[in-house]
């Protein structure tokens, strides 16, 4: 009995690699009559089996996509970036879709004990202790938007945007508006990842006016467009002085936004918005949001071509910064407030 992958059900529906993931992953943004059709193709193959590899032997070698946050469009936009460059690779490539909060090296541990995993990539990781779990696999892999050159993992590679920099670079466009009361929403600012180093970046641009950042402007939060509302509701009713604020994620700043209509403030009259990422609906939000845009289509081609360069050729591990764009739009403007 022929065993299908998820590439054959793709050429079988004639659509991409991606669709067919965003099926399997149960994603809305799929056309109905196509989902209808992949599905059919899917049942009619008997392709099943768990979320670690659908349609795949035990033993077979694939190489390995860990996605850690399954409500951030940015990282989906980029797992399918990627899928569609591997749609031009031999090797077959097995998604995991994880919530924030799990751990993704542990997910890589159970991917390798059903299949032969030749190589991983790891998109949205968050690299501390917990990274000891894969310390031991002789495998090459790729931290897509996290730096991991202070991993210790002997065969990783990473890829990602100069966060720091950019941190820095949203402070000093805002402290040039003559703001300085900035709430910055992000995750646990002590943990080492991309997330930590843009509040390090941030809070270097307050010291070098010889300002210090007050840190009880900070909040933490979970990364979708639920969460940036609830603790934008919540934050711009305790402090109602705060007159902008730094999203470290495109969908926490929508929510925010929404949510100060409901409190009866205007963005950027009130309160001035910057995000992180440079999604889609950035450009279509009334008003369209200033961020920070993450090279999606060069992230993705790069990582394939990292792992696959370790791989078939033995190369040395190499940690790659790419440049991000600063978009300024209509969500930020001068303080009115002193």
């Amino acid at each position: 009995m022929k065993v299908y992958t998820i590439r054959d059900i793709a050429e079988m529906a004639g659509v991409s690699v991606t669709t067919v993931s965003r099926v399997l992953n149960h994603r809305p943004d799929v056309n109905q009559a196509t989902r209808k059709k992949v599905e059919e193709i899917i049942r009619d193959c008997h392709f099943v089996g768990n979320s670690n590899a659908r349609g795949l032997k035990q033993g077979n070698e694939v190489i390995g996509v860990v996605i850690r946050g399954r409500s951030n469009p940015f990282l989906s936009s980029l797992a399918e970036a990627i899928l569609d460059r591997a749609d031009t690779v031999p090797d077959n490539f097995v998604t995991e879709y994880i919530d924030e909060k799990d751990d993704e090296f542990q997910t890589a541990v159970r991917m390798t004990r059903q299949n032969h995993v030749k190589g991983l990539i790891f998109v949205g990781s968050l690299i501390d202790d917990r990274v000891r779990a894969i310390k031991g696999m002789d495998v090459p892999m790729v931290f897509t938007t996290v730096n991991a050159e202070t991993a210790a993992l002997p065969r990783a590679s990473s890829i990602a945007v100069d966060d720091r920099a950019m941190g820095r670079l949203v402070a000093e466009e805002l402290l040039s508006l003559g703001h300085t009361r900035i709430a910055v929403f992000g995750s646990n600012p002590v943990a080492g990842d991309s997330l930590a180093m843009r509040f390090s970046g941030f809070c270097e641009a307050f010291a070098e006016r010889g300002l210090t950042y007050d840190k009880t402007l900070y909040r933490e939060t979970r990364f979708s467009y639920d969460a940036g509302y609830e603790v934008a509701k919540v934050f711009f009713e305790e402090r109602p002085d705060a007159t902008a604020l730094f999203a470290m994620s495109d969908t926490v700043a929508v929510g925010a936004i929404r949510a100060l209509k409901d409190l009866g403030r205007s963005v950027p009259g009130d309160v001035s918005i910057v995000g992180f990422d440079g999604i889609d609906i950035s450009r279509f939000m009334v008003p369209r949001l200033t961020t920070v845009e993450q090279p999606v289509g060069e992230i993705a081609r790069r990582s394939v071509n990292l792992l696959l360069d370790m791989m078939e050729k033995r190369a040395a591990p190499r940690h790659i910064l790419v440049e991000a764009l600063f978009r300024k739009r209509e969500s930020i403007a001068q303080c009115s407030r002193t």
